[in-house]
């Protein structure tokens, strides 16, 4: 397809919008905006958990009978996290079931038992125990040691362990959640295998995973970092029959993640917000401790005051929703432009975008796009999709592959 002729990509836009019927659309945009709503409402729980955990004075006691005899703070630390974790997660777990799970059933987004999501969630818990047990530790430590410029150190510390959270991930968190199996000889991976080779990414770590255990999201992703990067395609995909147009511009997109090096600079920016936040904290700290009533909490330094800054980041994370979607947007958008000049599919990667509008309705209003969209609408990317096969010469008709020997498939 030529620039010059008379293919209109408004037109194909809405052709391929109009392969879902109008009743799709509509619980489509249902589910998205109820999720907005989720945002709000989700940060009101988070806040009011803070609340109820503070006026319980449970944490100040624990700090108290650490430190009964002498300042004992990095074990005052130590004791305190764990109770707070876990007090959190009992109090807001209604919530989640509701948020995470019951809604995602609701909307046929899952076939996940309440059972198997209960499971996950515990994981979940575990992870975040070890991880907020280390992480404010040396947080604390920080505000011991820097009181003045703890909000800067204490974000380069995060964005370190954001770094190290990525890399780690495939190798140490993914598998503890979903079984990864090498995508299997055939076309394929000899798909894949071509595109990676051509585009500098290891072509030995496209992966496919029974991603359908938590969810029906048609979706891949990649994850990782230098040497733990990689592919994954989830097995819904192939259930929801992609052809291979499809999966070469589904992957193409997530090789362009990986080859523009988006986790790095999105680790960057979020730092940046990251020691804007922590400054915020520094000031409003005792503001936070007043209105949510921490009798006994001694000051930013006491770790028995976490929730009261907790709920500060909570509030904060809310508001600069529009800012941290745009960021991401930014980043997708890229991604989509590196899988049209990678791929040259864009009919695979419009049909595979169809597929998503599921969960993110296709045409929002433009304000509504910045303020919470971390995705380019469908709509605007099939749009952009179809822009490109104007300007370059017409892509092969799609190739329908048999993929039921995948094993996570068949589980």
């Amino acid at each position: 397809m030529t620039a010059g002729s008379t293919f209109d990509p408004a037109v194909e836009t809405a052709k391929y919008l109009a392969t879902l019927p109008p009743e799709a659309h509509a619980r489509a945009t249902a589910y998205t905006q109820g999720g907005h709503w989720l945002l709000l409402w989700g940060t009101v729980v988070a806040v009011l958990v803070s609340w109820l955990i503070l006026r319980t004075g449970v944490l100040v006691r624990i700090r108290a009978g650490i430190e009964k005899t002498k300042p004992r703070p990095w074990l005052a630390v130590l004791a305190v996290i764990p109770v707070l974790v876990v007090m959190e997660a009992v109090l807001s777990l209604p919530w989640s079931i509701y948020a995470d799970w019951w809604r995602e059933t609701q909307y046929g987004l899952t076939s996940q038992a309440l059972g198997g999501f209960l499971a996950d969630h515990a994981k979940g818990l575990i992870i975040s125990l070890v991880m907020n047990v280390v992480l404010f530790s040396l947080i604390y430590a920080l505000i011991r040691r820097a009181p003045k410029r703890w909000w800067l150190w204490g974000g380069l510390l995060s964005s370190a362990f954001l770094i190290f959270f990525i890399v780690a991930a495939p190798v140490v968190i993914e598998p503890l959640f979903n079984k990864y199996t090498p995508a299997p000889a055939g076309p394929v991976r000899d798909a894949v295998v071509e595109l990676a080779k051509a585009n500098g990414v290891p072509s030995d770590k496209i992966f496919i995973y029974d991603g359908s255990r938590q969810s029906n999201r048609y979706t891949a992703n990649v994850s990782g970092l230098f040497g733990s990067a990689r592919v994954a395609m989830s097995d819904v995909m192939f259930k929801k029959d992609a052809d291979m147009a499809e999966v070469r511009g589904v992957v193409a997109h997530e090789m362009g993640h990986y080859v523009h090096q988006h986790s790095l600079w999105l680790a960057a920016a979020f730092s940046l917000l990251t020691i804007i936040g922590f400054w915020l904290v520094d000031r409003l700290f005792p503001m936070a401790v007043r209105l949510l009533g921490a009798r006994g909490v001694e000051g930013l330094a006491d770790p028995a005051g976490l929730p009261a800054l907790s709920a500060i980041l909570t509030v904060l994370t809310l508001l600069a929703t529009p800012l941290t979607s745009s960021i991401v947007r930014v980043a997708e958008t890229d991604a989509d432009n590196f899988s049209l000049a990678a791929a040259n599919e864009p009919d695979g990667l419009a049909k595979a975008l169809v597929k998503t509008i599921e969960y993110r309705a296709a045409t929002p209003g433009k304000l509504e796009e910045i303020l919470f969209y971390d995705h380019p609408a469908v709509g605007n990317r099939i749009r952009n999709a179809m822009a490109w096969k104007a300007a370059h010469p017409k892509t092969p008709p799609p190739v329908m592959v048999d993929l039921t020997p995948v094993e996570p498939a068949a589980r």
